[in-house]
């Protein structure tokens, strides 16, 4: 028989002990559904964002229609197939990835079988679950809004599930009080808490799957799909004036290793005795300090400015000369530096290494080879070859592009000679083949090249669209020395950056094409606001903690320092702000003051009123039990009654105060039996 969706008449059987959920909450507990679930949908399946907002829709109509929910076995077998989905979808029920699907599937599900209010409970701490799942994604300014937005609302559907129905508008102003008063103390938990290197829990494995950012090998192509994000990679920040444009190249790995196609780093040759095992770097003028701010990108490279004299705590300096990290780059970090663009960098390298940087492999580019044997030939140094290199790049008609046709078994040989067209890792490659063909030890070395200074905040924004690949050769005495085919083919790219030297027809950013002048005002804005939050509020980590701690007189505070401080400020958070509620609080009506103060009177007679005798129920039994009173308590019951609870009048206010002052004109005889 066909299920109904909608069917009606059944009643809900819940325990005795748990209340029904009243009607009027669930459009509560659905929004709270979909502002915890709903940003998750750029991360979800379409299938189970599909499903979810099909299930919350589902029991929206429901409610409308006064429906009933369906049967238990229906649930279950929702339950089943959507986990079986989930483990499909992920291989695994665990992880990051599965686990945030697994939530927004049960957040969907749960309303489906919400009968009780204990069941909306379950919603709403689910919904405080689910908002901390949104930091794995994103700890961007608008992540943290949305996120203070939605613990509002899951507060305010907290105090419509216990307070019942009040309007909207007291009920969000309530929340709103309560999440502001939190606040203080919020702030001093931030400054205090002693903070810990990394996240407070080991996340899984898939956590750092979506990172982006330079890859450990370079084939045709791979460059080019990263330049088409307009995502930061970095930023940086100088101690004085910043570099001209076409000398800020920040150096990631240096590739060796080449099969025809792909470019890839050689493991480190084994030292030769007689040469120095560490790179030598002489700096050729005063050195440039600076720091970055580098996003995460899951490798160690620090991505240096070519080429570092002094590395920050905990990393080394490659044999190839990128600066590394002790362990990858898993969360936004900042480094200091100090490099010097015009420099030395081995004079004497491992015959090892040079062997590496010649290696080409067998049998390919046949026509690249002869022309570097022409070369070699007929020119007498290293640097006469690159010359020569390089004017053929520029004197042959090479095109500068994104989107270069495919290349076959011979890659070099058809980029040089028949198509013509390519990127940076194009020319790069071809570079390095020609120089390896004709004697040269040459390497590629991919990286980034350029930036935009932000007016706002003066610091260097280097993108994922500013992504370059250039090459080095050694020369005797000399060194690795920098070489950019690619500013051979189009000089621009190195002096204006990536949007100048490509066509409007070519797939970039938005944000590189952005000429608009109060576009560029806009996104300078935020950008500097954004950075603003991440050096100072993602940025605090415990170094910048003992800073803190120094400059209000806890130098070297360990933990037992620091937890005496966050509960001495702690404490005074809470009494500031218990302070702050009692002068909020509104004060006692003044019909209830002269109530009181009549109930007050009577005791002098022996008559106390009950905590649980309302107005008329006291007044009855001092009718009763003390007759001359009674007139009087009823005129003063009437008279309270409907200034409290109806629509007294103002004279009525002056009656319940005479009332209390005609007390004193009871007999003195009264007063005495009494």
């Amino acid at each position: 028989m066909a299920i109904s969706l909608f069917r009606t008449g059944r009643k809900l059987k819940t325990s005795p002990s748990a209340p029904l959920l009243e009607h009027g909450t669930l459009p509560w507990l659905l929004a709270v559904a979909l502002a915890t679930a709903g940003p998750h949908v750029s991360h979800l399946p379409p299938w189970l964002s599909l499903l979810a907002g099909l299930l919350l829709v589902w029991r929206a109509l429901i409610w409308q229609r006064n429906g009933r929910l369906p049967p238990r076995w229906l649930l279950a077998g929702l339950v089943i197939a959507g986990s079986a989905g989930i483990a499909f979808q992920f291989r695994t029920l665990f992880g990051r990835e599965a686990g945030v699907a697994m939530l927004v599937f049960f957040m969907a599900l749960k309303p489906m079988e919400m009968k009780a209010q204990r069941d909306a409970f379950v919603v709403i701490m689910l919904g405080f679950f689910l908002l901390v799942t949104h930091y794995l994604y994103s700890q961007s300014i608008a992540t943290g809004v949305w996120l203070l937005g939605t613990a509002t609302l899951l507060t305010a559907t907290l105090i419509r599930l216990s307070g019942g129905a009040q309007p909207v508008r007291a009920i969000v102003k309530y929340a709103g009080l309560l999440v502001a008063q939190s606040l203080p103390l919020m702030l001093v938990l931030f400054l205090l808490f002693p903070r810990v290197s990394g996240p407070l829990w080991g996340l899984p494995l898939d956590a750092h799957a979506g990172l982006t950012g330079l890859s450990d090998s370079m084939s045709p192509g791979s460059l080019s799909n990263l330049i088409q994000s307009g995502a930061i990679a970095f930023r940086a920040q100088f101690s004085g004036q910043p570099p001209e444009q076409s000398r800020l190249y920040w150096r990631g790995p240096a590739f060796s290793l080449y099969d025809g196609k792909t470019w890839r780093p050689d493991p480190p040759p084994a030292p030769n005795p007689r040469s120095a095992t560490q790179p030598i770097i002489e700096a050729r003028a005063t050195p440039i300090s600076y720091s970055i701010t580098l996003e995460p990108h899951n490798q160690r490279w620090l991505l240096a400015l070519d080429l570092p004299v002094a590395l920050p705590e905990n990393s080394t300096l490659a044999p190839t000369f990128e600066a590394l990290a002790r362990e990858p780059v898993r969360s936004r970090a900042r480094f200091a530096f100090r490099s010097s663009p015009d420099h030395v960098a081995n004079r004497s390298e491992d015959s090892a290494m040079l062997r590496q940087a010649l290696r080409l492999p067998p049998g390919l580019n046949p026509r690249t080879r002869t022309l570097a044997a022409e070369w070699k030939q007929a020119l007498a140094s290293p640097e006469q070859i690159s010359a020569a290199a390089l004017r053929f790049f520029r004197e042959e008609q090479f095109f500068y592009t994104l989107r270069p046709p495919l290349l076959g078994q011979h890659a070099v040989d058809e980029f040089l000679f028949a198509t013509r067209r390519g990127f940076c890792e194009h020319y790069a490659s071809a570079y390095v083949v020609l120089m390896r063909a004709a004697g040269v030890p040459a390497r590629v070395v991919v990286g980034y090249q350029g930036g935009e200074i932000n007016p706002v905040d003066g610091y260097l924004t280097v993108r994922q669209s500013d992504a370059h690949a250039w090459a080095e050769i050694w020369v005797e005495n000399k060194g690795w020395l920098r070489v950019d085919p690619t500013a051979a083919v189009a000089p621009s790219r190195v002096e204006r950056g990536i949007g100048a030297s490509l066509g409007a027809d070519e797939p970039l950013p938005a944000l590189v094409r952005l000429d608009a002048g109060w576009l560029q005002t806009l996104r300078h804005r935020w950008e500097a606001a954004d950075n603003a939050w991440n050096q100072w509020v993602l940025g605090y980590n415990p170094q910048r903690q003992r800073e803190l701690l120094s400059r209000l007189g806890l130098a070297n505070a360990d933990w037992a320092k620091m937890i005496a401080a966050l509960a001495a400020l702690g404490g005074v958070c809470l009494l500031l702000v218990a302070f702050w509620t009692l002068y909020q609080a509104p004060g006692t009506p003044a019909e209830v003051r002269a109530w009181q103060r009549f109930c007050r009177r009577l005791e002098r007679f022996g008559i106390r009123r009950a905590a649980w005798e309302g107005p008329f129920d006291f007044a009855a039994r001092v009718v009763r039990e003390h007759p001359d009173l009674g007139p009087l308590t009823n005129e003063a019951a009437q008279a309270f009654a409907d200034l409290r609870y109806g629509a007294g009048r103002p004279e009525q206010l002056k009656q319940l105060e005479a009332c209390s002052r005609r007390i004193k004109s009871i007999p003195a005889s009264r007063r005495e039996r009494a």
